[in-house]
């Protein structure tokens, strides 16, 4: 009997529910850094365990790197493991540079694939601070490149432009992320819509001492096309902890609203790690 290929055995709905998950495994928001840029530079300034990012950039010079993993049975029949990771690099005042590269594991019908998922490059500047409606505002613009796999189950096999809008402040002790964003994807949209948005309002609060909490609404309204579907709603919600200034990590789960399918654990952590060496130093 022969095999099926991957991409044959998950079809299309499945790499587009591929697409979203390698979108929601690229690290974004968390308690301890939804809030205005420290004074000091080596304080992390977490992007994830939420899809919502904060507008704060990294120090210029500082490297800082993101990690984790997630898990999800979105059926009986498949499982996705996910290992996403972020490069932060301070290019200058308000503006930092993001490269997001990853692994995947994807299984469907008794068929598994693995290896790179698409890599992510973007900038996210903050354009603006303290603005009577939308507080500290941001843009991210963001470019996805084809370096996963379609028949693995790993990528879509389109390169993707995409534009998010932050706005973030705090409320007392609570912090308050909102994003909105819009994505453009290569492609006849046979495998994955070539037009897609999404939403999120993501808050991060102390609980005592270096533990603090997350908590996210997120949604990617449905889409058209070939490979169109639903609305997808989720609820994230996990602890951060603190381990030292340079040094944070997160765990959590995601429970399906509608659309999002079974519920996903993931953990991580997020490393400051210093400034580039520059020459003469």
């Amino acid at each position: 009997m022969k095999r099926a290929s991957p991409r044959s055995a998950l079809g299309s709905a499945t790499v587009t529910r591929i697409a979203l998950t390698l979108l929601l495994s690229c690290p974004t928001a968390s308690a301890f850094a939804q809030a205005p840029d420290p004074q000091d530079p080596r304080e992390a300034k977490p992007e994830r365990p939420t899809v919502a990012t904060h507008a704060y950039a990294v120090s210029a010079g500082i490297v800082e790197l993101e990690a984790g993993f997630q898990w999800q049975r979105p059926a009986p029949s498949s499982a996705q493991f996910t290992v996403p990771a972020l490069f932060k690099i301070g290019l200058g005042k308000r503006i930092q540079l993001d490269i997001s590269p990853g692994f995947a594991r994807v299984g469907a019908d008794g068929v598994v694939g693995s290896g790179p998922v698409d890599t992510v490059v973007g900038v996210k500047w903050q354009v603006a601070e303290r603005l009577p409606l939308l507080a500290d505002v941001a843009i991210q613009p963001t470019l996805k490149l084809p370096t996963g796999s379609v028949e693995k189950g790993t990528g879509t096999g389109t390169t993707d432009a995409s534009l998010v809008l932050i706005s973030s402040r705090s409320i007392g002790a609570v912090a308050l992320d909102i994003n909105v964003g819009y994505t453009r994807r290569s492609g006849d949209g046979s495998a994955t819509p070539t037009d897609a948005t999404m939403w999120t309002i993501s808050a991060g609060f102390p609980v005592k001492g270096s533990l603090a909490w997350a908590a996210e609404v997120f949604g990617y309204p449905g889409t058209s096309g070939p490979s169109g579907s639903g609305p997808v709603v989720a609820f994230l919600t996990g602890p951060t902890f603190k381990v030292q200034r340079s040094v944070v990590l997160d765990a959590g789960v995601i429970f399906d609203i509608k659309g999002f399918g079974g519920t996903a654990v993931y953990a991580g952590v997020t490393w400051n790690m210093g400034r580039l060496p520059m020459e003469g130093q």
